[in-house]
């Protein structure tokens, strides 16, 4: 909503409005905030909320530590899971430095540069997540268990399906705070669910990510569950995704539609699928950013591990939903929802645009199940694998001048470092299996 300043101080005093949290999201899409009072707010609207940088991994050091908070207006929501009296707001805000420029580490500002770049070729991005999560129950010291909340799976109902009321709950309150709530239901796993919101410009469609996130926790927290966005909590089920929907529009007409092409599809389609296509190893590090995240892109899940796109086949990594006109889209299969979504679209948003200026064209559709073929019969279809572990992921990230170049230096490094240092740790940590495995054999 397009509020203004005055609209702001109006609405925080009409609904006893005590408490503001200033958001903002570091390098690896971890939500954080600065809470104000109400007394703040006209500091807070002026940009004058400092932070220390230092203290936020893939920030600035210590010699460069004042930063500012800058608030998008249009972001402001009051928090409707909050006490109806001394209720709590939030703004999510820009990170700049002390002479109002934007911070280049500031996830928000790449994906802007990049929204900038569509909008000089007259486009907009249109992008819409479908969110998995699991509900766990919660041991006596209220601390989270893997005991799923329910047995239930694809589409149960209650009562066995005993995570309803919580989606419900989720769907009513993200209502509340403006979200066009599509539908929502229980997913194929024990304890699995998915809620989905309309689709919306990039922007606006990375702050409901986490705003989304935010709301799923708080309420389950409120419900004695514990609901986490880990890729593959479980071993045995399917892990949670999160496919990004994407079209673009230009003069309010969706250009991925045409009547007359294959599948509904217009040329410009097939570009933006290709130059995905071209670069989704070298972005696997931004949609799949875990350890754990290749756990979940194994054959047999329902995720997708091979660089192929469809028209249904749900095999592959990108599929075309059977839908047309406006809502012509195409769907990104692999991400899952720990990325940081204002990276994550960034970069398909900027593979895509390079699609469309070279006019690129994607390899043959795959239609036949790629799980059920052999090893030669994907060779023989030249059918490429995504990196199947973290440091494929990043090494094929530091071999895409692209996506380096839409990070920016700062972020990319950060990024790089901080992620390279989980894996070093994984690799050096002794796990369950290995115990299991291993102890009683030698």
């Amino acid at each position: 909503m397009a509020y203004t300043r005055e609209d702001i101080l109006r609405i925080v005093q009409e609904e006893d409005v005590q408490f503001i949290r200033m958001q903002f999201v570091d390098v690896f899409g971890r939500l954080k905030n600065v809470a104000i009072t109400a007394s703040q707010l006209t500091k807070a609207l002026d940009g004058q909320i400092m932070i220390d940088g230092s203290t936020i991994e893939g920030y600035v050091g210590v010699n460069q530590s004042d930063q500012y908070l800058h608030p998008d207006l249009s972001t402001f929501a009051i928090f409707p899971w909050r006490p109806m009296r001394g209720k709590v707001a939030r703004m999510l805000c820009d990170v700049c430095n002390p002479d109002g420029t934007s911070f280049v580490g500031d996830p928000r500002s790449v994906l802007r540069r990049v929204i900038a770049r569509a909008e000089s070729m007259g486009l907009t991005l249109m992008a819409g997540p479908e969110c998995e999560f699991f509900l766990f129950k919660t041991d006596d010291a209220g601390q989270p268990t893997t005991i799923p909340s329910d047995k239930a799976g694809y589409f149960s109902m209650a009562p066995q399906d005993q995570g309803e009321s919580t989606r419900r709950e989720v769907i009513l309150a993200l209502e509340e705070m403006g979200f066009e709530m599509e539908c929502s239901h229980h997913e194929s796993a024990p304890g699995q669910h998915e809620i989905d919101f309309r689709y919306s410009e990039a922007m606006e469609a990375a702050d409901r990510m986490m705003t989304f996130k935010l709301a799923v926790k708080t309420i389950a927290q409120r419900n004695g569950l514990y609901a986490t966005f880990m890729p593959k909590p479980l071993d045995g089920v399917n892990g949670s995704g999160m496919h990004i929907n994407m079209s673009l529009f230009r003069e309010g007409r969706n250009i991925f539609y045409d009547p007359n092409g294959m599948h509904g599809l217009s040329r410009e389609a097939y570009a933006f699928i290709a130059g995905i296509l071209a670069h989704v190893s070298g972005l696997c590090a931004l949609t799949n950013p875990l350890v754990n995240s290749y756990k979940r892109l194994i054959p047999g899940y329902e995720a997708p591990c091979y660089i192929t796109w469809s028209s249904g086949n749900r095999s592959s990594l990108i599929r075309i939903p059977q839908v047309d006109g406006e809502a012509t889209r195409v769907e990104l299969r692999s991400p899952d929802p720990c990325a940081n979504p204002y990276l994550a679209l960034s970069a398909c948003l900027a593979a895509g645009l390079e699609g469309l200026e070279q006019d690129m064209t994607p390899p043959s559709e795959v239609t036949d199940n790629i799980y059920a073929m052999s090893a030669a019969q994907r060779s023989y279809l030249g059918i490429q694998t995504l990196p199947t572990n973290l440091h494929e992921a990043l090494e094929a990230m530091k071999k895409d001048s692209l996506i380096l170049d839409v990070l920016g230096k700062h972020i990319a490094g950060a990024y790089l470092q901080g992620k390279e240092k989980e894996w070093e740790e994984y690799n050096s940590r002794v796990s369950r299996w290995e115990v299991d495995t291993y102890l009683a054999e030698y």
